[in-house]
């Protein structure tokens, strides 16, 4: 998938690449997700196909009606038996997402399924919620209703009755819209739900909850009496924090997508959730590695001298994943920087083979180092393609999902900052590694790989030893940071910018793990 056109890929433990959708959901609820989870087009048509080829429809004629609202309803009722939070047993509600617009062709066989679904399920095991925009024209300010009306009408022509409305506007919804919207929609002003703008993410709950959604909800799905008490107080703080948190600390992000800020949507939430650990607000100064490039300084001078006066005025650089060669050469100017000026550096995935090859460059004097993917023929391969890769399939070839890296020091940071764990799990996708015949070399030059796979062959995590903050690592932790629970490499990154590295090690160390205080 294009980050330009979808955003970044999202990963799960399994392996599954998922839209970025799945992992807002995975990331604010803190559950943990499979491949099933997400249900596609393709899936679907896919799986029927290869029903009528093993001749489970008996010669029968394969329609979108029933087979293809079938299997999508199989589909939904098998997952929805799976537990993602951690507990045994069926969960007692299934949240389904159905995305697009109401009317577009590509969910019609969705939108027929869920109606089949609600059918058979009955209406207190149903509760349908349309999502929709109360957009405001011009100068006056009133909050238009027809858009919704609209969309309740084309969806109630195919066969869904929403039971509640919610309502995405800037500004709180007016009284009056709430009564044109009940009586044209025919929902109850109590089911008409607002989610106006706020100050910061984790307001919505606390929106929701104030407006009794939860209670409404509970109520559609005849669940009350079953229904533990609400205890969202960790959410309160973690709002009103972010609220009054006035300090920032600034972050360069070297990368190839910048145009497209969603691409590295996961890299983004991980580092406001380190930064907020540290009472800190994230100001992420956006760097397309291209104009760092020496060409940018031919081609586009003010962009060129733009970049390097925004690298240069960071207090740390992270350079993020991504594939093929452009920008490359920037990426290695800003591991450089870092490297040669002792600021913090945090390279994730191709960000780690960069500063492989950089050092190489750099330190051994190996010219020509590279990597396969950008230079199929370089004599000096210091990062190759994966032996059980795929070089004519792109899809699903790649070292994909959760893998365990085994640390070879408890004294590395990176230990430190795993809560001195022997080893971590951490999600993949990549199809290139470092190459481990160079290893040695780069060892004995002062580049340590603390980190390593069970065979001990795959390189996980660097570090420079002399550096106050120079780490590299293979996977992408930025998938399994949580509100609340922030990610060690990306939480190493803020505390080695902000001057705080060294004594929250120390306090870790005699077992106060989350004492972190803004200096």
């Amino acid at each position: 998938m294009s980050p330009f056109e979808h955003g970044e890929v999202f990963v799960l433990d399994d392996g599954g690449e998922v839209d970025l959708d799945l992992g807002n959901y995975e990331r604010f609820l803190d559950v943990t997700l499979t491949k099933d989870n997400n249900i596609t087009t393709g899936k679907i048509y896919q799986s029927v196909l290869e029903k009528e080829r093993k001749g489970d429809y008996l010669g029968k004629t394969v329609q979108v009606v029933p087979h293809i609202t079938d299997a999508i309803k199989d589909w939904i009722e098998a997952v929805s038996l799976v537990p993602v939070d951690g507990e045994e047993g069926p969960a007692d509600v299934c949240v389904i997402e159905l995305g697009g617009t109401v009317g577009d062709i590509e969910s019609m066989p969705f939108v027929e399924a869920l109606r089949q679904l609600y059918f058979s399920v009955g209406q207190d095991n149903f509760c349908l919620i349309h999502v929709s925009l109360i957009p405001v024209l011009g100068v006056v300010g009133e909050q238009k209703t027809k858009p919704t009306q609209h969309s309740v009408r084309e969806l109630r022509a195919l066969g869904l009755i929403p039971h509640f409305l919610a309502c995405r506007s800037a500004q709180p919804l007016l009284e009056n819209a709430k009564q044109k919207l009940s009586q044209f929609c025919h929902v109850p002003v109590a089911n008409i739900l607002n989610i106006h703008d706020v100050p910061n993410i984790w307001h919505i709950p606390l929106l929701l909850q104030n407006q009794s959604a939860h209670d409404a909800i509970l109520k559609q799905l005849d669940l009350l009496s079953v229904a533990r008490h609400v205890d969202l107080e960790e959410w309160t703080r973690r709002a009103e924090t972010s609220d009054n948190i006035t300090k920032s600390v600034s972050i360069a992000m070297v990368g190839k997508y910048v145009g497209l800020t969603d691409s590295y949507l996961s890299v983004v939430k991980a580092l406001m959730h380190a930064c907020i650990a540290c009472s800190l607000k994230p100001s992420i100064d956006w760097i397309a590695a291209s104009d760092l490039e020496d060409d940018s300084a031919k081609l586009n001078p003010e962009a060129h001298a733009a970049a390097w006066k925004t690298l240069r005025g960071a207090t740390c650089v992270l350079v993020p994943g991504g594939f093929g060669d452009r920008g490359v050469k920037g990426m290695m100017l800003a591991a450089r920087y870092a490297r040669e000026n002792s600021v913090p550096y945090l390279g994730i995935c191709l960000g780690m083979q960069i500063s492989v090859i950089e050092f190489a460059r750099s330190v051994l004097h190996l010219e020509k180092a590279n990597s396969e993917e950008f230079d199929p023929q370089t004599p000096e391969r210091v990062v190759i393609f994966m032996p059980e890769g795929s070089k004519t399939h792109m899809g699903s070839t790649m070292r994909l999902g959760s893998r365990r890296t085994l640390f070879q020091t408890p004294d590395c940071i990176t230990a430190k900052l795993y809560n001195n764990s022997e080893y971590v799990d951490e999600r993949h996708r990549h199809r290139y590694e470092v190459n481990p015949e160079i290893v040695g070399s780069l060892e004995e030059a002062g580049l340590k790989f603390v980190g390593r796979d069970e065979s001990g062959k795959r390189m996980e995590i660097l570090e420079l030893p002399d550096h106050p903050f120079y780490i590299g690592v293979q996977f992408h932790p930025e998938f399994k940071s949580r509100p609340g629970r922030p990610s060690a490499p990306f939480l190493g990154l803020v505390l080695a910018a902000t001057g705080q590295l060294e004594a929250y090690v120390k306090r870790q160390q005699n077992g106060s793990v989350y004492a972190i205080h803004q200096q």
